[in-house]
């Protein structure tokens, strides 16, 4: 009976820490907040996604996936039901790809508005409203992997065509005549040395005296054009002293400008002037040699005046000359 009795109480212990566990389970993972049910639907596969996975807004946790599946309404589709909390900013923009955490392999459900008019999709048959669930970089990169691969593939075997036997043997050769051509330069490069020691030694210690009388030229040179530079500076005084205002040259212009109005009024009124006293004189000299030549022809005009002239043609008194005979 004793035996029985602490069996009894053993299994009453046990049930009792049982049931505190399961409550204390129960207690802890208790979750007050309000959710809303929303359905994504793929064609894309949704490997390292779990039930009780993540669903974060942004990087911020507002849910859970509760349901993985099929979707009945588009064969070939993952449907995957998820609860968000009613305080996340959900709206018609909103869509969904599948994140990875780290190494693990594990995915959760990223939220994220696009910030574009998107029209939201109708419910399904279960009247759940639903998300686009859009292609992970990760889903991407898994749907170029072949291409990808293929383009490695190509590669290699460039690298192998380019590797082959024959372009070994190529490349060994030219490393032999790059070699040998470092040789020849090497050659070069001692016999230059030995020219430079022999022969222009001699010409670099004929330098110096070479850059002394070259610097007692440029002396010289600089020296004659100090002096072009004063008489430069001269003549420029000069030709200020000749330019400024009742210089030599506004003097000399005016002097031109008084010789041509002179000569102006020459042509104008001296020149008519003198020539008409010239005409008036030649006139005078006419009748002065007029009347020399009367006084010559009669000389007794002086004291009996000049008298009557020989009538002329046409007159009374006229007698025409008597012809001279034939001979004489």
């Amino acid at each position: 009976m004793e035996n029985k009795s602490h069996a009894f109480a053993a299994g009453i212990f046990v049930l009792v820490v049982t049931a505190l566990v399961i409550g204390l389970g129960v207690w802890l993972t208790r979750d007050s907040g309000s959710y809303q049910t929303y359905e994504l639907s793929s064609r894309d596969g949704v490997s390292g996604l779990q039930p009780q996975a993540a669903v974060r807004y942004k990087g911020v946790s507002v849910g859970k996936v509760t349901h993985i599946g099929f979707d009945s309404q588009t064969n070939g589709n993952v449907l995957i039901r998820i609860a968000v909390s009613v305080n996340a900013p959900i709206t018609p923009t909103t869509f969904a790809v599948l994140g990875y955490q780290g190494v693990t392999g594990l995915a959760y459900v990223l939220l994220d508005d696009s910030g574009e008019s998107y029209p939201p999709l109708p419910p399904g048959p279960s009247g759940l409203p639903r998300l686009p669930l859009r292609n992970s970089p990760f889903s991407q990169l898994s749907e170029q992997g072949p291409a990808i691969l293929n383009q490695v593939q190509e590669a290699t075997t460039r690298i192998n065509q380019l590797l082959a036997e024959d372009n070994q043997r190529l490349l060994r050769e030219a490393l032999a005549n790059i070699g040998q051509a470092a040789g020849s330069v090497n050659t070069l490069s001692q016999r230059l040395d030995r020219t430079v020691s022999q022969r222009l030694d001699p010409a670099l210690a004929a330098l110096p005296p070479l850059a002394r009388d070259a610097s007692l030229a440029l002396q010289s040179l600089q020296k004659a054009g100090n002096q072009v530079s004063t008489m430069a500076a001269d003549i420029d005084q000069t030709v200020q002293r000749l330019n400024a205002p009742d210089g030599a040259m506004d003097q000399a212009s005016r002097s031109a400008q008084s010789l041509a109005q002179a000569v102006d009024r020459f042509g104008t009124t001296t020149l008519p002037r003198m020539e008409r006293a010239a005409d008036e004189t030649a006139r005078a000299a006419r009748m002065v040699g007029r009347a020399a030549a009367g006084v010559s022809d009669n000389p007794q005009g002086f004291l009996y005046g000049p008298g009557r002239g020989q009538p002329g043609p046409g007159e009374t008194g006229f007698t025409p000359p008597l012809a001279q005979p034939a001979g004489q």
